[in-house]
């Protein structure tokens, strides 16, 4: 059985959110809307937060590749906040720029051009990130 760990950051929250306003914006807007949800303290809703957490150790993929993929479904599903939680996850991992667009690339090819409004806000945040 393969052993699962947390990823090695890069960066930290901190240094993402002194790069990048909309990082910053939505990192505040998730801490804020999640304690809400802990609020409420449903048992279901817990268990999906774990398995979404640990579905992104480190384990036989590598979590860079994790969130690659998770970068790609979310282009393709059209969900912004799950596009800049996985473009934010991949900088503090210490993924590239490129390694990013090259994903966004994959997830127009699948998705089609219905995704090219969330690519375009994808690369604004890539913008704030990386330049």
């Amino acid at each position: 059985m393969t052993e699962h760990r947390e990823p090695t950051y890069v960066y930290s929250e901190e240094q993402v959110a002194d790069k990048s306003a909309i990082a910053r914006n939505f990192i505040a807007r998730r801490t804020r809307l999640n304690q809400n949800v802990d609020r409420a303290d449903n048992l279901l809703v817990k268990r999906f937060y774990n398995l979404d957490h640990n579905t992104y150790l480190e384990g036989v993929l590598p979590a860079k590749y994790k969130e690659l993929m998770g970068l790609v479904a979310s282009a393709c599903l059209r969900c912004d906040d799950c596009i800049n939680y996985h473009i934010i996850q991949s900088f503090w991992l210490g993924l590239m720029r490129a390694e990013q667009e090259e994903a966004l690339n994959v997830a127009l090819v699948v998705g089609g051009s219905i995704v090219i409004p969330h690519m375009r806000r994808a690369y604004e945040l890539l913008t704030e990130l990386y330049d």
